[in-house]
């Protein structure tokens, strides 16, 4: 199922996130920054954080009205700008210059306005959700957030460690994906005065759904192509990251030396495609795969006791959209 269906009835909603994101960007900022972050907007993207925002605040109103607050509205736009400024610091670090098929903003105005960029759209995130006026709120994106960079700061700091486990991976991608996944969902159950109830039981499906998308992320560095990611495959591998397909392929090469030399060697392009080769005709695809399902399924359980409506319909097709995005 594509995206634009699965958002069809929030379709409205995500158009105002749009608004309020360019509004409030525009808003004190001269002509140099609107320039940049106006080619930013144009870039687009998924809008899963907004989206879960907006699903889980209507989905946990147990009814099929459409309108939403004007504090739904500020918690969807902030956290897009939280996930956009994670992206711009991401492509430095990354040296990445293609992201959406465009150039990245490090690739056409340098590393040091892409870094004060992200900064400025984290304050305007947090400015967004400060004006909520709602202390819980605020907690549950601020410490998100705060996982989201202790989870990149890891990852970068034991690139090439081939002693990592796959529980410390699984840590990793809790903390830089899946936790502002989950307090997404939590946000908007708070902003709509639901209860404790389903607010654990949205962030747990936001949760699963994080570590989900980021396996099938990690391993469509290695099986897609530039059409499909809309950026260079292979950045993951190239980087030295030991992400979970890499694991899962070094766990079923651990006794054949020259392959497991050849996954160490970045930067190769050469050496990259002989390991995609070598992953998509392993059983390492296939458990990655599985693992990847296994959190869908916890996502989708754990919406069980949520009333039905149509956006939880929406949050249920998502989860598989989330899977079905894994193919060779």
């Amino acid at each position: 199922m594509l995206l634009e269906e699965i958002y069809r009835p929030i379709k409205k909603d995500l158009a105002g996130i749009e608004r309020t994101i360019k509004l409030n960007i525009a808003s004190g900022a001269n002509a140099s920054v609107l320039k940049i972050t106006d080619f930013l907007l144009r870039a687009g993207g998924k809008r899963l954080r907004p989206a879960l925002v907006i699903l889980s605040a209507k989905a946990a109103l147990g009814s099929n009205r459409r309108t939403i607050s004007g504090q739904v509205n500020k918690i969807a736009s902030a956290v897009e700008l939280i996930h956009l400024a994670s992206l711009i610091h991401d492509d430095v670090v990354d040296h990445s210059q293609i992201r959406h098929n465009k150039p990245t903003v490090n690739s056409k105005w340098g590393d040091d306005v892409s870094i004060i960029l992200g900064d400025y759209l984290y304050s305007v995130g947090f400015d967004l959700i400060s004006s909520c006026r709602n202390f819980d709120i605020l907690t549950c994106i601020s410490q998100a957030t705060r996982w989201m960079c202790e989870g990149e700061l890891i990852q970068v700091c034991e690139r090439d460690d081939f002693d990592i486990l796959k529980e410390r991976y699984f840590a990793i991608i809790k903390n830089k994906t899946a936790n502002l996944f989950a307090a997404s969902c939590q946000a908007g159950v708070l902003a709509v005065g639901q209860n404790s109830t389903l607010q654990a039981i949205l962030k747990e499906y936001g949760l699963n759904l994080g570590v989900a998308f980021q396996i099938v992320d990690d391993s469509l560095d290695l099986i897609g192509d530039m059409s499909s990611l809309g950026k260079e495959p292979g950045a993951d591998f190239k980087m030295g990251e030991l992400t979970l397909p890499v694991l899962n392929l070094i766990s079923e090469l651990k006794n054949c030396d020259k392959r497991r030399e050849l996954i160490s060697q970045k930067n190769n392009v050469k050496a990259f495609r002989e390991v995609r080769k070598i992953f998509i005709n392993s059983h390492a695809l296939r458990k990655t795969k599985e693992e990847a399902g296994f959190y869908v399924r916890k996502a989708k359980d754990a919406l069980g006791a949520v009333k039905d409506s149509l956006f939880k319909q929406s949050l249920f097709e998502l989860a598989d959209y989330v899977v079905d995005r894994m193919k060779v």
